[in-house]
């Protein structure tokens, strides 16, 4: 019996000794006796603007992913092109590796893990109604060699049942955006509908898979990247509203790889009516986008460019 009473009271003190509620400091209810984060962070609305914006080459006017590997930056196009371009830090093309016999229907990001680049082939914002979603597999060392050994991942989504052709522009089973952890690969949709972003876990090996739908984040826009910080326990997607308003949208201090367990904040760009496509970084401070050709003239006449970005105060260590 003794045992058993210092055993609840054990129980029982710990269990208030752990205090749930907002752990960011950078958070407007930020709670300093808090011990557990709670998810419940609230932020004040910010804008920023790039550091540095160039233009880029006349080759990448669709530029459609990025990652940061190799001490360059790499970049691809989203339609027919079988190109992936090296960039240094100021976008300047230095290198080009060519994916022989592979097609591009809709290429959308580019992600890694240590021994393989990841390419997905799965936009499908025309009908929505695409069978042949997949994700490109390239072992690092045979594409730096310039002879890219290539297998694929292909995959459809858990809960769509309606394989009918859409409006352009109105699925929500569109992807522009995926990051590949330890285990897994995760998808982040592009919801035209509903604004927000669901996202979908499958395996990372070769084969048929079914994404399996995990959550749904509100992130009041269109989510077109993500870039995955390892050290820090975060992700960064970038997007775009639906009147070309470019956004960040930073999840970090989650737990178990369930994203919207953490801190959720949401950044506005200072680039009215861009295209927001891909973002990377390599020291998790500097952040590049890109954002590819938008021209509507006389209105708009947005190239393809290449922006700096510094997040180092909104990423607390």
């Amino acid at each position: 019996m003794k045992q058993f009473v210092f055993v609840f009271i054990l129980i029982h003190t710990i269990s208030y000794s752990q205090i749930q509620g907002c752990t960011d400091s950078l958070a407007k209810n930020y709670n300093s006796q808090a011990t557990i984060n709670d998810g419940s962070c609230l932020y004040d609305s910010i804008k920023i603007k790039p550091i540095t914006t160039v233009q880029l080459s006349d080759s990448l006017v669709e530029t459609s992913g990025l990652i940061a590997f190799d001490n360059l930056f790499w970049t691809h196009n989203d339609d027919t092109d079988t190109a992936i371009y090296g960039l240094n830090s100021n976008g300047k093309i230095q290198k080009k590796v060519h994916l022989e016999n592979i097609k591009n229907n809709d290429w959308e990001s580019i992600s890694q893990d240590n021994s393989y680049l990841y390419i997905g082939d799965f936009g499908n914002n025309s009908r929505g109604n695409r069978t042949d979603l997949h994700i490109l597999r390239i072992e690092k060392k045979s594409f730096l060699a310039h002879k890219p050994v290539i297998d694929t991942l292909s995959f459809s989504y858990s809960n769509q049942i309606d394989f009918s052709p859409k409006k352009g522009n109105t699925t929500d089973f569109d992807c522009e955006a995926f990051v590949v952890t330890q285990d897994s690969i995760y998808l982040f949709t592009k919801q035209w509908t509903q604004n927000e972003t669901s996202i979908y876990a499958l395996p990372k090996s070769a084969g048929k898979h079914i994404a399996q739908l995990k959550e749904t984040i509100n992130v009041k826009g269109l989510v077109t990247d993500a870039s995955l910080l390892s050290s820090r326990n975060a992700i960064v997607l970038c997007g775009y509203t639906r009147n070309g308003k470019p956004f960040l949208y930073l999840l970090y201090d989650y737990q178990n790889n369930h994203f919207s367990s953490g801190n959720k904040r949401r950044i506005d760009l200072g680039l009215p009516f861009h295209q927001i496509e891909a973002i990377a970084t390599f020291d998790e401070k500097t952040f590049y986008i890109t954002n590819e050709s938008f021209i509507k003239k006389p209105i708009i006449n947005n190239r393809q460019q290449w922006h700096s970005l510094d997040l180092s105060p909104f990423l607390t260590p």
